[in-house]
């Protein structure tokens, strides 16, 4: 069973969607991202899920998170989020980070 989950998506923190806000429009990365926020938003489980045991500790600290969902960019760029139900029918995700795929692999020990 395939499961579809409108959701309403938000930055981690003020830097994120600064540093976010701060690329230029016609930056391959931004469109990217751009691309992914709108998928998410259709269904927040359009991404893989992270299994638990490889979040990173410091998101578990910093934002509380429980889950953990991997959007693949283009080019080995990756976007990180987390599924946070407001309740019975609605999802926030909050985009926590994206790198390229060195940075990635760095991240979760690969």
């Amino acid at each position: 069973m395939f499961i579809i989950k409108p959701s309403e998506v938000v930055f981690a923190d003020d830097n994120l969607e600064e540093s976010f806000n701060k690329l230029q429009d016609n930056d391959e990365i931004k469109i990217y991202i751009k691309r992914a926020i709108s998928q998410i938003k259709l269904n927040a489980y359009c991404g893989t899920q992270i299994r638990k045991g490889l979040i990173p500790k410091e998101y578990i600290k910093k934002y509380s998170v429980n889950n953990l969902w991997k959007y693949d960019l283009p080019d080995g760029w990756r976007l990180i989020y987390s599924l946070f139900p407001q309740n019975k029918v609605e999802i926030l995700s909050v985009i926590i980070e994206w790198f390229d795929h060195k940075n990635y692999g760095r991240k979760f020990n690969y």
